[in-house]
């Protein structure tokens, strides 16, 4: 059996929610999987649930074999975060209509209101492509074998629809957080 390393939360990760969330929920993903886009809005919808006690880490991991687009819409994204607007392009990428052509990524980039001019070098250059293979490194490392890949506090999440086990075990990690929370008020005021 192999063994595979704990992602640990770096520096150049994308992040969203409070820095000091009690949960911590990653994704290794690909823009243009189906299943990846699919996972965006249950994501999303469960992040909202818990603004206060989850934060999301999204990492690269595309599949050109599969995905044509991936690696570029990859790099969009990076493109996007270097002019600080990475979140707003990361929804527009995993939309289930989103197309991920350079006059697509152009017109998202325009919308999210970046440097137009920056954005295209930067694809052209593929200005963010050490850095994208930073993530799908430290994902083979971490045994991401397919999209979307979720941990929850660095355990990882399995199953052909993991999705349902990601609900169950971001709840308990949620009621778990909140438990330790709750004694720790506890033993506060015993000893007032």
């Amino acid at each position: 059996m192999e063994a595979f390393t704990t992602p640990r939360l770096t520096e150049y990760d994308h992040v969203r929610g409070p820095a000091d969330a009690p949960v911590t929920v990653l994704e290794y993903g690909d823009f243009e999987c189906p299943y990846c886009r699919g996972a965006f809005r249950d994501v999303r919808l469960l992040v909202d649930q818990h603004p206060a006690e989850i934060r999301f880490v999204f990492r690269n991991f595309p599949i050109p074999e599969l995905h044509p687009h991936a690696e570029q819409a990859a790099e969009a994204a990076e493109a996007a975060a270097a002019q600080g607007n990475y979140w707003a392009m990361h929804d527009l990428l995993l939309q289930p209509y989103s197309h991920l052509d350079v006059d697509s990524l152009v017109t998202y980039a325009e919308a999210i209101g970046l440097d137009i001019p920056r954005f295209r070098r930067d694809l052209t250059d593929r200005a963010y492509a050490a850095r994208i293979e930073r993530d799908i490194e430290e994902g083979t490392r971490n045994g991401v074998n397919a999209t979307p890949k979720f941990y929850v506090d660095g355990q990882r999440v399995d199953g052909k629809v993991p999705l349902e086990n990601l609900v169950t075990m971001v709840e308990s990690a949620v009621s778990a957080a909140r438990g330790q929370s709750a004694r720790g008020q506890s033993a506060t005021e015993r000893q007032r």
